[in-house]
């Protein structure tokens, strides 16, 4: 809608000086047939000029935005059209056919007016096809041009000089109006290909966060249902009745499963951080693992970091569960320097039989080791992860705390 109006205003500007500036020469003239002849003819070249500024303000505006060829057929056109209407003009002064009710003075005032006038549709159609420098430079060489030609040939410089001011005006108005609308079009377009670009953002943005929460929300709870569905098959083998109770267990955490996947689907689910560590602990050691927790039950923390720390733990109690083969021993360390005012969390376990990626970039498969990177970017956390001792891997998170945001 914007670049509609823009484009139209710009395709209607040559019909005002074809009325204002060239139709008066025509109630201007003398009685006699050559000088109407020449007017009518001045007027209809205008006219003329006018409609074919249509197209060709169209094409030249979308060689000036890239987005077409340069329309230098339609250019010619309109500059034989220009020409032929200056030399009618000129013929008419030269046969003195300006003079019906007015003084000499305003006579040529209304020539002169005309002249402008009918240099502006090429004109403004030329400033959008060359460079500025370009445009301003063969304007520049032409008023020089016309100095010269009509100083020698008439002798009076002080005419010369009057004719070439008309033709610099009637280029830089032409060049006023044209060039900023080309440019006001270019702002316009980026703007929308900007909001395009930043709707198709906010589009992936969404679809990693989604990705990531549910990655996030069901790897541990389907390693647990892996995990205990194993177990149940075990003891149904042997014939023990704890088989029930482990598909019982199955069941609750499918539906707490579908249930927080529901909840991630609506954007509403955050992690808490003592609910998650409480159920590391608790699944940790259904698998055999001796799980040691130490130092939440003496630190609160903001709400955010809260969040932040309780992902940290439900992704690294996955990789514990599903990559770690023989592991015996894990803990899970929440301190604070407050020399730095910097809470620390380091996840440590043993059991590790394959050699991890030492770049941390292969510790936590899929989007999780990314995900947790992108939670903690925005808290201005870091994330550490690899080996510490041979079997062992060591998961630290860093995230600053405002000094008074903690209590005891």
């Amino acid at each position: 809608m914007v670049e509609a109006y823009f484009r139209w205003t710009l395709y209607a500007l040559p019909w005002l000086p074809a009325i204002g500036g060239v139709m008066p020469v025509v109630g201007m003239t003398s009685g006699s047939a050559l000088p109407v002849t020449l007017a009518v003819v001045t007027a209809g070249l205008n006219v003329v000029q006018a409609v074919l500024a249509v197209p060709l303000f169209n094409r030249a505006l979308n060689s000036y935005l890239k987005l077409g060829a340069t329309p230098r057929g339609l250019l010619l056109v309109s500059g034989v059209l220009t020409l032929a209407a200056e030399i009618a003009l000129v013929a008419l002064i030269a046969v003195n056919g300006i003079g019906h009710g007015h003084t000499r003075d305003e006579n040529l005032a209304t020539v002169f007016i005309a002249v402008a006038a009918s240099l502006t549709p090429f004109f403004m159609a030329h400033s959008l096809l060359v460079s500025k420098r370009g445009f301003l430079a063969a304007l520049a060489a032409a008023a020089t041009g016309l100095i010269l030609v009509l100083g020698v040939l008439k002798g009076s410089w002080l005419g010369a000089l009057a004719v070439a001011s008309l033709l610099v005006f009637a280029g830089l108005w032409s060049f006023v109006i044209a060039r900023p609308t080309g440019w006001l079009l270019g702002v316009v377009r980026k703007l929308d290909a900007a909001r395009g670009t930043e709707a198709r953002l906010a589009v992936a943005e969404e679809r990693l966060r989604f990705g990531r929460d549910l990655h996030d929300v069901m790897g541990r709870n389907l390693a647990v249902i892996a995990l205990k569905s194993e177990l149940a098959v075990q003891l149904a083998r042997r014939e023990r009745p704890e088989a029930v109770e482990q598909m019982v267990e199955v069941q609750r955490i499918a539906q707490d499963s579908q249930r927080e996947v529901r909840e991630v689907v609506r954007g509403y689910r955050k992690a808490d951080l003592r609910a998650e560590l409480a159920g590391a602990r608790s699944i940790l050691r259904a698998a055999g693992v001796d799980c040691r927790i130490e130092g939440e039950d003496e630190t609160q923390l903001p709400p955010e970091v809260e969040s932040a720390l309780g992902w940290v733990v439900r992704e690294g109690t996955t990789n514990v569960l599903r990559h770690a083969a023989a592991v015996r021993h894990c803990a899970v360390r929440t301190l604070i320097d407050p020399h730095r005012s910097v809470l620390v969390m380091t996840m440590e376990n043993d059991g590790v039989t394959h050699r991890p990626d030492p770049t941390g970039a292969g510790s936590l498969p899929g989007s999780g080791l990314k995900g947790l990177r992108e939670r903690l970017q925005p808290l201005g956390g870091t994330l550490a992860s690899g080996p510490v001792l041979p079997g062992s891997y060591r998961l630290t998170v860093e995230l600053p705390i405002p000094r008074g945001a903690v209590t005891g």
